[in-house]
C-alpha cells in the first residue's frame, strides 16, 4: 500500500490558532467547543477493567479476544438492530480515524480510483483518499454519482453526520447500497461502501429518538447481504474513551479477512488492556444513558442561547454538534471571529467544505456551557 504524504492539505487546525488566542484573552476564560473531545469522566467500571488487564505483558492479537469480537456481535444485535453478524467479521481498530485515513490504501485504492464523502463532512474521508494516491470527491448524493461514474470504488457514509447532524434513514441508506451493487455488476470491480456511524447513539429529534439511528448492516437496509458493506463505531463518544483509541469496524466478512490480513503484517493493534475495557464498556448500557443525558441537556441550553442570539441552528437531529449560522450572508470565519471576542471557540465550517456555518461542539462541562450561554445572552 502506497502512502502519498505530499498529497495532503494543510492541517485545517492550525489556522485556528489566532482565534483561539483571542477567545482564551476573555476575561472570565476560554470556553472551548471547537474539538469534540470529551470531557466527563470514563465510566468507573470501564477503567476497573482496564486496571485489572494492566499486567499484559504479550503482544495483544491484531484480531481482537474473542471476547471483545463476542460483544460487539451482542451490541449491534441489541443496540443497532443487526442480528447475527459473525464474530470473525468483527476487528478492533485504534480509534476509527485511523481506519478512516487508511482504508481506502488497504482497499488497494489508487491512481484513477473515486473516493465519494458527504459534501460537508470530516476532513478524514478526503485525507484517506489522497493519502491512497485515490481522487476524494464531495457529493450530496451518492447515488447520482455511482450510476454514472465507473471510476467509484469507495462510497463513505456518515449518519449521524459530523458536522451537520444529517441522519440517513433505511430507504437512504438502501438506495446507496444498491446504486453499488448495479455500479458493480456493470463494470465488474468492487465498490466498497463504508458508514462511519460513531454517533449513532445521541439521536435528538425526530423519528430517530425513538426509532433509533438505522445502521449501513441493517437487514432492511442490506436485504440480509453485507458484501461490500463495512460500518465503523467509536466508543470515545458514547462511553468516553476518546484516550483508549476504542473502535471497530465490521461488515462482509472477506472485506474483514483483508484489512485484517494487512493491519497484521503492519502491527495495527488495539493493546490487550483496552480491549478487556471494551468489553465491559459494550456489555452496560447503564453508562451510556447517563452520559446521552448530559449531552441532551448541554444541547438544550446550548441551542437556546443561540436562538435567542439570533442564530439559526440548522440540521444538528443527532450528533455532538450544532451546525449554526448567523441570519444573513456572514462567513463562517467572520463568526467564529465574532464568537472568539466572546471567548467562544468554534469550528469554521470551512473546516468541513461549507462556508456559512460554524460547528459548535457540545463537548464542555456544564459550567463552561453555562458559561457560553451567558456571554451570548449578555451579547
Amino acid at each position: 500500500m502506497g502512502l502519498h504524504a505530499d498529497a495532503l492539505p494543510d492541517f485545517p487546525w492550525d489556522a485556528l490558532t489566532p482565534l483561539a488566542e483571542l477567545a482564551r484573552s476573555h476575561p472570565d476564560g476560554l470556553v472551548d467547543l471547537s474539538v469534540g473531545t470529551p470531557v466527563d469522566p470514563t465510566p468507573g467500571p470501564v477503567r476497573a477493567a482496564l486496571a485489572a488487564a494492566a499486567d499484559s505483558p504479550g503482544y495483544p492479537t491484531t484480531a481482537g479476544t474473542p471476547q471483545l469480537r463476542d460483544a460487539v456481535v451482542d451490541w449491534f444485535a441489541r443496540r443497532r438492530g443487526v442480528p447475527g453478524l459473525d464474530p470473525a467479521a468483527v476487528l478492533p481498530t485504534i480509534g476509527s480515524k485511523e481506519l478512516v485515513a487508511l482504508l481506502p490504501a488497504l482497499l488497494g485504492l489508487g491512481a484513477g480510483d473515486v473516493v465519494l464523502h458527504p459534501s460537508a463532512a470530516y476532513p478524514t474521508y478526503d485525507v484517506g483518499a489522497r493519502l491512497a494516491g485515490a481522487t476524494p470527491v464531495p457529493c450530496g448524493d451518492p447515488v447520482d454519482l455511482l450510476d454514472g461514474d465507473d471510476a467509484v470504488r469507495l462510497v463513505w457514509l456518515n449518519s449521524p453526520g459530523n458536522p451537520d447532524g444529517r441522519v440517513l434513514g433505511v430507504e437512504r441508506l438502501r438506495a446507496v447500497v444498491d446504486a453499488a451493487r448495479r455500479a458493480q455488476l456493470r463494470h465488474g470491480r468492487p465498490v466498497v461502501v463504508a458508514s462511519d456511524e460513531c454517533y449513532a447513539g445521541l439521536a435528538w429529534e425526530g423519528p430517530w429518538v425513538d426509532e433509533g439511528v438505522p445502521s449501513l448492516l441493517d437487514p432492511r437496509v442490506t436485504g440480509g447481504v453485507l458484501t461490500g458493506l463495512l460500518a465503523a463505531y467509536s466508543l470515545s463518544k458514547q462511553s468516553n474513551l476518546a484516550g483508549y483509541r476504542a473502535a471497530f469496524v465490521t461488515g462482509d466478512p472477506a472485506l474483514v479477512a483483508r484489512l485484517l490480513e494487512v493491519r497484521k503484517h503492519a502491527g495495527l493493534m488495539v493493546p490487550g488492556p483496552v480491549q478487556d475495557a471494551m468489553v465491559v464498556a459494550l456489555g452496560d448500557d447503564d453508562h451510556v444513558a447517563v452520559q446521552r443525558e448530559r449531552y441532551r441537556r448541554r444541547r438544550q441550553v446550548l441551542r437556546a442561547a443561540f436562538e435567542q442570539a439570533g442564530y439559526v441552528v440548522d440540521g444538528s437531529a443527532a450528533g455532538l454538534y450544532l451546525w449554526v449560522r448567523p441570519e444573513g450572508d456572514q462567513g463562517c470565519w467572520a463568526t467564529a471571529a465574532d464568537l472568539a471576542q466572546l471567548g467562544i471557540l468554534v469550528a469554521p465550517g470551512a473546516f468541513y467544505g461549507d462556508e456559512r456555518h460554524v460547528r459548535v461542539a457540545l463537548t464542555a462541562s456544564d459550567e463552561r456551557i453555562g458559561q457560553a450561554a451567558a456571554r451570548l445572552s449578555a451579547a
